[in-house]
Parts: structure tokens; C-alpha cells; sequence
């Protein structure tokens, strides 16, 4: 009997800690403090951040006001990959067709790097961005600042462009952004509409040559053969 007893005591607490440390649970805050959401894409090999509430977007630069709750919404618009700012806490898998929630609070101001931390293909090792925690008013300039790009971004209108891989793709800003983006991005993998520049390309070239009449002598390649 003590034994049953002992394990259900540890299953107790088991539970209500891996729960209470769950990175989608909300972050408590002083009564006024809103909490800021910001949906991330990862893409080929570069970190897509919408601000749906401000209706802007940054690529490989993220800002928050320090002591303010972040609640990111992470999927990806190509394979699996892993969001992570370290000195700030969870990493949570970015996988395509699927909205992860992160909470995230920073307490000091300053500059946290941010990678992703699952291996992704050619580009990972720069796949890696900069989190600006700032004050309420250098937010707010940082803010104005990306609204003075000449940039806008949609689904249908520019994503396929960034969604390209690229290596060490630089900083930039969208001042205009549809406020269905992202829901854009999860559902595409869901419709069959999925839009993955390169990959998609590799794949309607090995599907061509899986499709193809061999040549006289020749057998058909298996997929096999011509995934390799």
C-alpha cells in the first residue's frame, strides 16, 4: 500500500509542475499590462515575425517593451525547425500546418540572440535572429521606424518572393501586412496551396523524372532512385 501511495504522491507532483512550466501558459502580469502577440514563420533559412495587432513585419529582427508578456504563435512555411531565444527561456518546435504557443516575459532590456536550434538543411548554421527588448518608447520608435518601409506583404503578394531560401538573409521590414498572413501560411499546408520556393521546385523535378518514360534499355527508376 505505501508504495501505491508513494507513486501516486510523485505523479501528483509530477503533473502540477510539468503543467505550471507549460510554455503556452499564459504569463501573469500587473492588472493594465497587455500582452503583445506575435506570430513567427520559420522559413528557408530565415525568421519571418508578424505583428497582427500593429499590422508590420520584420525578418531576422524581433522588439518587445521590456516587462510586457510576449505570446508567440510559431509555425513554419517549410520543414521542422525549432524557435529558441536562450537567455529568455522555451525552445518549441515550428512545424508546418501546425500554431505552437510560446509565453515569453524579458525583466532586463538589452539585446537576446535567437536561433533556431533544429537542423533545417544547408542554411541553419544562419538561421538565427536578434530579439530587441527595449523600453515602451524605444518600442514605439522601433515601431514607427519599420512603418516607413516601402514594403508590403501577402500571401498572394510577396511571401512566395521571401519564402525563397536564402543564407544570411538581411534585416528587413514590411510596413503594410495582411492581417490573414499567417493564418495563410498554416492553412496552405492543410489546402494542398502550399508555396515552398526551391523545394517545390526539387520536387516537381524528381516527380517529372519518376513520371518519365525510361529510355530503350532501361528500367524505370524507383523513387528511391530518384530521391537520391
Amino acid at each position: 500500500f505505501i508504495p501505491l501511495v508513494i507513486i501516486a504522491f510523485l505523479a501528483v507532483i509530477t503533473w502540477q509542475t510539468s503543467h505550471s512550466l507549460s510554455p503556452s501558459k499564459p504569463i501573469e502580469t500587473e492588472e493594465g499590462v497587455e500582452t503583445m502577440e506575435i506570430d513567427v514563420v520559420a522559413l528557408d533559412w530565415k525568421w519571418l515575425f508578424i505583428y497582427p495587432d500593429l499590422g508590420i513585419a520584420s525578418v531576422n529582427e524581433v522588439a518587445f517593451p521590456v516587462d510586457t508578456p510576449v505570446h508567440f504563435n510559431i509555425t513554419s512555411g517549410t520543414v521542422m525547425n525549432s524557435f529558441m531565444i536562450p537567455r529568455l527561456g522555451s525552445q518549441l518546435y515550428a512545424m508546418a500546418g501546425m500554431d505552437n504557443e510560446l509565453n515569453l516575459i524579458a525583466e532586463e532590456e538589452g539585446v537576446y540572440p535567437g536561433r533556431s536550434t533544429n537542423y533545417s538543411g544547408a542554411g541553419f548554421s544562419e538561421m538565427i535572429f536578434k530579439a530587441h527588448v527595449t523600453s515602451q518608447d524605444e518600442f514605439e520608435a522601433w515601431v514607427e521606424k519599420v512603418r516607413q518601409a516601402p514594403e508590403s506583404l501577402s500571401f498572394e503578394q510577396g511571401y512566395e518572393e521571401l519564402a525563397a531560401p536564402t543564407i544570411g538573409h538581411p534585416i528587413e521590414y514590411y510596413s503594410n501586412v495582411s492581417p490573414e498572413l499567417y493564418e495563410n501560411i498554416v492553412q496552405s499546408f492543410k489546402s494542398g496551396k502550399v508555396i515552398q520556393p526551391g523545394r517545390n521546385d526539387r520536387n516537381d523535378e524528381e516527380h517529372a523524372a519518376a513520371e518519365a518514360p525510361p529510355a530503350e534499355g532501361q528500367a524505370k527508376p524507383t523513387n528511391a532512385a530518384v530521391a537520391e
